[in-house]
């Protein structure tokens, strides 16, 4: 008999538990309990490809809006993630790691003492936090959305918007939410490799969704396994945990356990 992917979606189910669920359905993916992990580290979600470049979104002015690098609001993308999903993502500004090159705007008439400034935050080259980012901007009186700064600055190193715990960022990054009714009915079909490990997974709604993690790139996304990589930030203390890519080049989307430099101070 062929159960409905999309049965029981809807059914009500205490937060506590649903949170156990989805941990023990990522152990899946992930090949090893979530507690196998540390808890006191901060995990972030990361969004690389194509598609993130070619759409231009990495240099959107809605980045460097003041609110958007102190935290206090997402910057949401007018894009799809994956095929099928209703919901477009939210980034987080003030975790995301910028790429800032104040020479690279000779145009711009900055305050003395604030390219200097910038050069001292970054951890690495050109590198820094955006809540870094902004609070200089914001302490030298600098507008980053100003036409004439538009070339000396880009989104290096995008994080969706979470909590910066393991379970959070694997919400974030596998679009599943926090609750039954964020669910997706995808119908990308998984490897035959990865429908018996999926099939541990006693919700049938999750166990769909989550399907679309474990194809061979075409119509879904594929595991990178062990190919899953930091985003270049491997040296300032980051590791990939695990990630997940289309076929064609365009998406790849990374659970990664953020070094202290890149995390900065926890709220």
């Amino acid at each position: 008999m062929t159960t409905d992917p999309t049965a029981s979606v809807n059914s009500p189910t205490p937060q506590s538990d649903w949170d156990r669920e989805l941990a023990d359905a990522f152990a899946v993916l992930l090949g090893r309990p979530l507690e196998e992990y540390d808890p006191k580290a901060v995990y972030a979600a990361r969004v690389g490809g194509n598609l993130f470049d070619e759409s231009g979104f990495g240099r959107d002015a809605a980045w460097v809006h003041p609110a958007a690098l102190r935290g206090e609001r997402p910057v949401a993308a007018d894009l799809y993630l994956y095929d099928e999903a209703e919901r477009t993502p939210d980034f987080d500004a003030s975790r995301s790691v910028f790429e800032f090159r104040p020479a690279d705007a000779p145009e711009a008439d900055l305050p003395e003492g604030f390219a200097a400034a910038v050069e001292a935050a970054c951890f690495r080259g050109a590198l820094l936090r955006g809540a870094d980012l902004g609070a200089l901007a914001e302490r030298y009186g600098v507008d980053l959305a100003s036409p004439s700064l538009a070339g000396a600055w880009t989104v290096h190193f995008a994080l969706l918007v979470c909590d910066g715990t393991l379970l959070d960022a694997l919400c974030a990054a596998l679009g599943t939410g926090r609750t039954p009714e964020d669910l997706v009915p995808f119908s990308a079909e998984p490897e035959e490799d990865w429908e018996q490990e999926l099939a541990a997974i006693p919700h049938p709604g999750l166990r769909a969704h989550l399907g679309f993690f474990c194809t061979d790139g075409d119509e879904g996304l594929m595991p990178l396994l062990e190919d899953a990589t930091a985003g270049g930030l491997e040296d300032e203390g980051c590791e990939a945990v695990a990630g997940w890519e289309d076929g064609h080049g365009q998406l790849d989307v990374t659970v990664v356990r953020l070094g202290d430099l890149v995390a900065g101070p926890r709220r």
